[in-house]
């Protein structure tokens, strides 16, 4: 019974958080952001654990430090020409700044393996209605803006030429981002949520001749992954951020030796 009851509450939350991260992951792969999300999941993890040591949820935390540091590091990689190295500084900072915060916490042990990797399996009926409710925002977001949106993502020219804000847009995805690597941290962990946001979506690149079929080869993934995944480490009692990275990256790598083999021949 507790067991059917926790695999229920992860199938709800781990569907909600899919769906979130196949939609915004395709707009982080069209705006060349996977480097930025990697980073964003740093800043996360630094959020959690000072929530942690605060005695506060990790995802309050780990919201509060994503969203300011999605807009200060956004800026900083439009105006800085050594960006990648400025955010890989920041990264790194904040990465040694979650494990003081954790070493300085009497629940370190217990809290650090499911911040870094997830802990979706044991989520309780409270937090999948938190976590849903967030991915439910996240998509509104989404949706409200994504006419400026896929015009600024994927044609910026046309954005620029067509007077859209982009600087708005900009800021309102960055917002939307942030609250989606922070749950979806909740099933892969902080240091592999972007397997969420950018194999999914970076494969459906391929599948996809249109943003709404993107969308959908996206969603569609992404949910693949953590369904399977859920099912596997139920079974084999194996870590499920293990298998869903298996499965997509796997179908990643199947799309695109397809597809070099296709525009050799």
């Amino acid at each position: 019974m507790f067991a059917y009851e926790f695999m229920r509450n992860a199938f709800w939350a781990a569907t909600f958080i899919a769906i979130t991260c196949g939609v915004v992951g395709v707009y982080v792969v069209a705006r060349n952001f996977s480097f930025l999300a990697h980073t964003l999941s740093e800043i996360g993890f630094a959020g959690a654990a000072f929530a942690v040591l605060m005695g506060l949820k990790p995802l309050t935390g780990m919201l509060i430090f994503a969203l300011l540091g999605s807009i200060g590091v956004g800026e900083l990689s439009m105006r800085t020409e050594q960006k990648e190295s400025s955010i890989s500084a920041i990264s790194a900072f904040f990465v040694g700044l979650g494990i003081l915060f954790l070493s300085l916490s009497s629940s370190a042990s217990s809290y650090a393996t499911n911040i870094l990797f997830g802990s979706i399996i044991g989520v309780s009926r409270s937090s999948v209605y938190q976590l849903v409710g967030l991915s439910v925002v996240v998509l509104l977001i989404i949706f409200a803006i994504q006419r400026p949106l896929n015009y600024d993502s994927f044609d910026h020219i046309g954005a620029a030429a067509h007077h859209i804000n982009t600087g708005f847009v900009g800021v309102v995805f960055l917002v939307a981002l942030a609250m989606a690597v922070s749950i979806g941290s909740q099933v892969v962990g902080s240091m592999l949520v972007f397997v969420l946001l950018t194999m999914p979506s970076s494969t459906a690149r391929y599948l996809g001749k249109s943003i709404p079929s993107m969308l959908a080869w996206s969603v569609g993934l992404a949910l693949l992954g953590v369904w399977a995944g859920l099912c596997l480490g139920y079974i084999t009692n194996w870590p499920v951020t293990f298998f869903i990275s298996l499965i997509e990256v796997t179908a990643y790598l199947l799309v695109y030796f397809t597809h070099a083999r296709k525009k050799r021949a």
